[in-house]
């Protein structure tokens, strides 16, 4: 069971307040003491099902004051660990709220975590080119050791997971951050792949390259799975490092692929790698959306999760008419 540290700054006159609502959570703990300018610091410990609940009663009662201020920390151990019992009770208050426990992290540390890998940065850039490099080693020399240490290093499952949790909360702002992360991580990544592909003592007809011009049903499967797996990752307060292999080896490999093949002119193939990428993307942020969903994820306020239910029903339904599309030319491919 994770466990939070709440920590409260508010005026001394709502500190009874605050404690109240703390006890409404059913905090195992909290404390007070004192800080600077005349305000309070009520700390709590809560169980992590618990903190999203927590948040959203505190910002409705204290978010017009301007000193009020919450801070969530991580907890690695305390002594006493709150009992099973004690566990269980607070798990009840959730319900009986009506957040569900399906065991994730809040709301707001979610989206703190996916914003911070969402960001254009310049080692985000050197990091994509790098993996394109070696990825494209290990493609053309049929390395598939070299392929998985490019995914290693690929820094894509930010950007796409950030792209699926706006669509989800109905964020503007962080879907346009993820947006161009992601285009300019694809063109940083075109960029050496082409002009390997211009070489021509590269062998565009490597076995692994040629395997990521065709799509299969198993290759929706694949992106599915890692676009579920990658925002568990991030729900789940687990590190996303080795998640985000997964996301990165249903984009990387046919996004190399495609610039490779561009480079060498070998238009058809190319097509081929380029219709495996546009599917893998469009099942990763299918399959992030849905998860976020299941896991609770949705805004505070309601005028917001209607306009949020209403971009979200309509990115899935645009989705799924895409994703059907390009299975029935799956399917059809493979009869013929």
């Amino acid at each position: 069971m994770p466990l939070r540290v709440v920590e409260v700054i508010v005026p001394e006159d709502s500190v009874f307040e605050v404690q109240q609502a703390l006890k409404e959570s059913h905090a195992f703990s909290q404390w007070c003491c004192d800080s600077d300018g005349g305000c309070k610091i009520v700390k709590a410990l809560l169980d992590s099902d618990n903190v999203e609940m927590t948040l959203d009663l505190l910002n409705k009662r204290f978010s017009f004051d301007e000193d009020f201020r919450v801070i969530v920390y991580p907890l690695e151990a305390t002594v006493p660990w709150p009992t099973p019992e004690q566990s269980e009770a607070a798990k009840k208050v959730v319900k009986r709220r009506g957040f569900g426990v399906l065991s994730r992290i809040s709301r707001e540390e979610v989206y703190h975590d996916v914003c911070d890998v969402t960001k254009l940065t310049w080692i985000f850039i050197a990091m994509v080119a790098l993996s394109t490099v070696v990825a494209a080693v290990g493609l053309i020399r049929g390395n598939i050791a070299v392929v998985i240490g490019a995914m290693v290093i690929a820094p894509l499952l930010g950007p796409n997971v950030g792209f699926s949790l706006a669509t989800t909360l109905g964020d503007i702002k962080l879907a346009r951050t993820a947006v161009k992360t992601n285009l300019i991580g694809f063109v940083v990544a075109l960029i050496p792949s082409i002009i390997i592909g211009l070489i021509p003592a590269v062998n565009t007809h490597a076995p692994e390259i040629l395997s990521r011009t065709q799509v299969g049903l198993p290759d929706i499967a694949l992106a599915l799975a890692a676009g579920c797996a990658g925002c568990l990752a991030f729900t789940t307060g687990t590190s996303a490092t080795l998640v985000g292999v997964m996301v990165a080896v249903a984009i990387l490999p046919p996004l190399v692929a495609f610039g490779l093949l561009v480079g060498a002119a070998e238009w058809t193939l190319a097509l081929g790698a380029f219709l495996l990428l546009v599917t893998n993307v469009i099942c990763v942020n299918l399959a992030g959306v849905c998860t976020f969903l299941f896991q609770g994820i949705r805004p505070a306020t309601w005028w917001e999760k209607e306009k949020a239910s209403r971009a979200t029903w309509i990115a899935i339904s645009f989705w799924v008419v895409l994703l059907a599309v390009l299975a029935a030319v799956i399917l059809i491919a493979q009869r013929n």
